[in-house]
């Protein structure tokens, strides 16, 4: 199957990626992890959210997926550095998962629905490799914000939304993943929906948050595809680039992102 992702896993996609954890980025979930359950975590990416799911289930373990193996050595090394040992990594593709029927108590993906080519799909493979009376549990971006008006900040949205069509994806649809869960097989009896929110203001938040979209915006998958491919010129990227720089230089500035959330029980 296709993939449809429209960057890469260069050092700035990760360093975005790698701030995230099950507390800032899951939190939904936390309330059903049990200790010994086994949890598979798909679109694992740098294991950061992987990571901290194993640390709150000590007796269990996760296992993460990513399609490709760039990130996979990266994400063993940050477990092994934060005495982590009951997670593995493998390469594995979510729209036909290498696993056998009904294994794990908890299946997750943050931000992957968005990202490939047949979501539905993606969720029956998700709903098959989970246990009966287990949770499939996914969050998707569904709306931005941000404050004051930006032209960079405007450009990177409208040209990444272009490109993400183009390829196939569906940008931001936190607010209907739900229906993708019942044309996937699950009953809308259980199918529990919800919202989180990330919100960048703060001086360190800034920094990070507008640093790392800074870089990706000059050197990343992104970056590289959005010029060869014809999305952009080299010049939208400089005002893109200058947009983030103006938004970490601005105490006034403000981002924040509106997530659509999902707990689908077999």
């Amino acid at each position: 199957m296709a993939q449809v992702y429209t960057t890469d896993h260069s050092a700035s996609v990760l360093r975005t990626h790698s701030w995230r954890t099950v507390t800032n980025s899951a939190p939904y979930l936390i309330p059903h992890l049990k200790p010994g359950m086994q949890v598979l975590d798909v679109g694992c990416g740098p294991g950061s959210i992987t990571i901290s799911i194993a640390q709150q289930i000590p007796t269990g373990h996760v296992t993460g997926v990513e399609y490709v193996s760039d990130p996979l050595d990266g994400a063993r090394e940050l477990a092994k550095a934060n005495g982590v040992s009951n997670v593995t990594f493998q390469e594995g593709d979510i729209h036909a998962l290498p696993f056998q029927d009904n294994t794990f108590d908890v299946v997750h993906a943050h931000q992957v629905l968005q990202h490939i080519a047949d979501p539905i799909q993606a969720l029956r493979e998700m709903r098959r490799v989970v246990k009966e009376g287990g949770i499939v549990a996914c969050r998707e971006s569904a709306e931005l914000s941000w404050y004051p008006e930006n032209p960079g900040i405007a450009i990177w949205r409208q040209i990444t939304e272009t490109m993400q069509r183009a390829k196939g994806g569906s940008p931001h649809p936190g607010r209907m993943i739900h229906v993708w869960a019942r044309d996937a097989g699950f009953e809308h009896s259980k199918i529990k929906k919800s919202a989180g929110a990330w919100c960048f203001g703060s001086d360190e938040e800034r920094a990070y948050w507008g640093g790392s979209m800074q870089a990706r915006a000059m050197s990343s998958g992104f970056a590289k595809s959005a010029v060869g491919e014809g999305f952009a010129q080299k010049d939208d990227l400089e005002i893109i680039a200058a947009g983030w720089k103006d938004f970490v230089e601005n105490q006034n500035a403000w981002f924040g992102l509106l997530h659509g959330e999902i707990l689908c029980w077999k």
